[in-house]
Formats: structure tokens, sequence, C-alpha cells
């Protein structure tokens, strides 16, 4: 019978578990049959195909996910399974963005930020699978949180010790007594109304099978040796995982002052013996339903927080911080005339023939690694990524937050990125990095679906001298040239460049 109901409190905690990972599936795939019946509608048959690849990546996660919430999830197979989920995300993130890449000038706005979406919740799922059976994800991890672990004990203690689909609901008890007596009495009459009743002779052993077994209801007498009634009430109601637990005090004392100070201290009710059974199972059940309301209250907040959390990581995967912070305050319009950033444009070069050559999931799976580690490293330079556009990634330092060192931070960053590629790519492949320093136009735009950008000269600037660059180098401005030497930089090699639009110009070279 133990084995039984470990059994089926370990399944209950692994299926809160997989809560946490069907949510964002589910939102993908339904956000993939939306996308898929508006490019029919559309008739782009190009775009469908590839739609429809995404739709069935997105099928089978949800299924992977559903079959794992009805087998439980077995801590030796952990590393496999977070395998094994992220193939078919990888194909939706992969298939997703090269629709927006190919028809990106071609497709309506509100479709392209729908597969935007989806691939927003891809990150949000590769997040949570990281977090719960990821590397460093220990057997808590799977086991979640305390509230996790009242779910479980409800289920529990129903399909356990339940008998009909008539029956009231019940529940484990815990009565504390030290009469013998009293303590067989009370457990045949809880009992027969299909409770598990638990016994303790004392306060002290009853303290000791709380910290070891989930209780829903406890009944316990004033006049004990060891610790009184009312002594050891103060004590439950005190600890902060047994605070909530309801206590019915029963007991011979016929004293008010005994009843009003139970009930001061936290008691749900004081029952006099000899105690009418009819009115013992009224008390209970009212406890019992009290209890469970209040498991239930604990499980919305949970889900509400976790919600909340979700949107509070999409949200920062999109935006900067300052200007989250900003929205938050009620702003309505945020736009800031910048005078001085510098931007950073980084291109893989010869990126098209690699896309012949290698297997699509292959190339999806570098390019992704790549592009994740350049978000981290701008992290750590404190730049903004601005977006990626196809094979290129663009940056921007100095926004949303000004700071002097714009120049310097976007120089160190371009050092850092050209490292790590050769680092990721055994120095296959290379990349062009472009700096150009002066004013932009920075903020958010849309209303449902924001997007944080930078407008101006100073943008297609960088773009033009980065397309005119060398691999493996950094190409930057004269203004970027100038601002990095008033900071002490050194050792940049004169080239002369003919930009579009401006003919030619004195740019610098620097490794």
């Amino acid at each position: 019978m133990i084995e039984a109901t470990n059994d089926i409190r370990e399944r209950a905690l692994a299926a809160r578990v997989i809560q946490r990972l069907a949510g964002p599936a589910e939102s993908i795939a339904g956000i993939q049959d939306i996308v898929c019946d508006e490019l029919a509608l559309l008739d782009f048959a190009e775009a469908s195909a590839d739609a429809e690849k995404v739709r069935a990546a997105a099928r089978e996660l949800l299924a992977m996910i559903v079959a794992v919430g009805e087998t439980g999830v077995v801590l030796s197979d952990r590393q496999r399974l977070r395998h094994d989920l992220r193939t078919p995300i990888n194909a939706i993130i992969g298939y997703s963005e090269l629709i927006t890449e190919d028809f990106e000038d071609v497709l309506p706005k509100p479709l392209l930020a729908d597969i935007r979406t989806v691939v927003g919740e891809c990150a949000l799922l590769l997040s949570q699978i990281d977090r719960v059976l990821g590397p460093e994800a220990d057997s808590a991890s799977l086991s979640g949180s305390a509230v996790d672990g009242l779910v479980a004990a409800s289920l529990e203690a129903t399909l356990t010790h339940a008998t009909d689909a008539e029956t009231r609901e019940t529940g484990h008890m815990l009565v504390i007594d030290d009469t013998h007596e009293n303590l067989d009495l009370m457990r045949r009459q809880l009992g027969r109304q299909g409770h598990d009743v638990t016994t303790a002779d004392s306060g002290a052993t009853g303290l000791e099978i709380l910290e070891t077994t989930e209780i829903d209801v406890i009944l316990v007498d004033v006049l004990m040796p060891d610790m009184n009634g009312i002594e050891l009430l103060s004590r439950i109601k005190a600890h902060p995982k047994w605070r909530y637990i309801p206590v019915v005090v029963v007991s011979g004392l016929k004293d008010m002052r005994a009843v009003t100070r139970c009930i001061a201290a936290g008691a749900e009710d004081y029952l006099q013996r000899p105690v009418d059974p009819v009115l013992l199972h009224a008390r209970v059940s009212s406890c019992l339903e009290k209890h469970r309301w209040h498991q239930r209250e604990l499980r919305y907040l949970a889900e509400i927080e976790y919600e909340r959390d979700r949107a509070d990581a999409l949200l920062h995967a999109v935006l900067p911080a300052p200007v989250i912070a900003r929205l938050r305050a009620g702003e309505k319009v945020i736009a800031d005339r910048v005078p001085s950033t510098t931007i950073i444009f980084a291109d893989i070069v010869d990126f098209t023939p690699w896309t012949a050559n290698m297997d699509p999931g292959e190339l999806l799976r570098r390019l992704t690694e790549i592009f994740l580690a350049f978000d981290d490293l701008a992290a750590q330079h404190g730049v903004e990524k601005i977006k990626t556009i196809g094979d290129a990634y663009m940056a921007a330092s100095g926004v949303p937050l000004p700071f002097d060192d714009h120049a310097e931070r976007a120089l160190a960053f371009a050092r850092a990125i050209i490292g790590e590629m050769g680092r990721l790519t055994d120095k296959q492949m290379e990349i062009r990095v472009g700096l150009h320093t002066g004013p932009v136009i920075a903020g958010l735009i849309g209303r449902s679906r924001f997007v944080y950008d930078v407008w101006g000269e100073t943008v297609n600037i960088a773009s033009r001298i980065e397309s005119t660059g060398v691999p493996g180098r950094i190409h930057l401005s004269a203004e970027t040239r100038q601002r990095l030497t008033l900071q002490g930089a050194t050792g940049f090699e004169p080239k002369q460049s003919h930009l579009k639009g401006l003919g030619d110009v004195r740019t610098f070279l620097t490794d």
C-alpha cells in the first residue's frame, strides 16, 4: 500500500512538472494552426510548405510532452528526454525563421508577428526544459515546489482513500491524545467516514508525524502531560508549513477560558466530550473542505505566478529592461534622440554557400549556437542586441541607457564575437564586423507586439562599413576611431573605402 501511495504521489508531481512544459507547447501548436490557415488563404505555396513542417513538428512536440505526462518522468532518462524534446523545437525555430527571412517583404505584418511569437514561445519552452531537465537540475527540480507537493498530496488522498463517486470527501486525519481509549474511539469514528487516520499519544509525537506526513485535519486534546493542547496548537500555527492545516480541539475540559484561548490561537472549533458522531463528522468535513479550498487557492496563485513569470520572461527576451520599466511606469510613447552611440553590424562571410552545402538542421543548430553566444557576449559587455537579419547580427552600444565609453564597449564586443566565431566553428566560418558612431533615434514601435529599434543615417553607414570590411577583422569609421583614440585606443590601420551614397571615405581596420 505504501509503495502504491508513493507511486501516486511521484506520478502527480511528475505530471505537475510536465504541465509547465505543456503550456508553451500548446501555445506553439495553436498559433501555428492559425499561421497555416492564414497562409493557405493567401495562397503562398512555398511558405505554406515550410509552415506545414512547423505544424508537424509542433504537434510532434506536444504529443511527446503529453506522452511523458502519461508515463511520468524517469530520472535516468532525463537527458534523453531533454534531447528528444529539443529536436522538434529546433525544427520549429528553423523553418519559422526561414519563412520570415524569405517572405518578410510580402507577408502581412500580423502574420509575421504570429510566426515570431511561435519562435518566442520556443525560446521560453527551451528555458523551461533546461530548468527542469538540464544537467544542473537535481531531483528536486522534478519534484516541484511546495505547492506542487500539496497538489500531489490532494490527488493521493483522493485516489487512495475515496470509496466511490457518491462518498463524501475524505482526507488524512491526525488525532493527538494521550488517552488510548479516546484515540481508539476517534480512529473508529473517523475511519467509518472513509478518512485515513493517524494517531499520536503525545504532542511531541504529533509534531514528528507532521514533519514527514501530509495531514489534512488535526484533532487535538487539551489535557496532555508533555505539552498541553493550547501550546501544541500555538506551535502548529507558528510553523509556515502547518499553519494552514485546520485544527479541531476535542476535550473533556469544559472551561470557557480554554475554549476562547484555543479559538484565539487558531483552532477551527472546540468540541466537548462526549462528541456526537454526526457533529464530529460535520466539523471535520467543514475543515476538510476549507483545507481543500486553500490548496486550490495555492494552486491558482502558483499558476498566476507562473503565467506572470512567462510573460516577464518573454517581455525581457524582446525588450531592454529600462524600456520595460518605462512601459510599466505608464509611458505611452517611447522615442529618444541619442546624440552619440556606436552601432555594430556583424555578418557571416559566405553564408549562402554554407546553406547550400550543409544539412538544414545542422545549419540551424550552428546558427542558433552562434547567435546565442553573441547574445551572452552582448550582455557581458553592456551592449544591447537590436535584432538578427538572416545571418547578420545588429547591436548598439549606448542605448537605451547612455554611457561615455560606448565605442570602447562596442570594440570589445566586436573582438569577442570574432574570437567566439572562430572557437565555435573551428575557424571554418568568419564574420565581418563594422562599427560606426553617431546620433540615432531609438524607440519602441508597435502597439500589441512591441519592437525596440534604432533609426538614422548612423545605422545605414554602420551597415555599409560592415559590408565593405575584411573577414575576421573589425572595420570602423573615422568617427568611431576618433572616439576610441580619445579613450586611449591605438593600433588602427587606415583604409580607403567606397561607401554607397557617400563615395570614397577614410576608414580603419583593427583586430
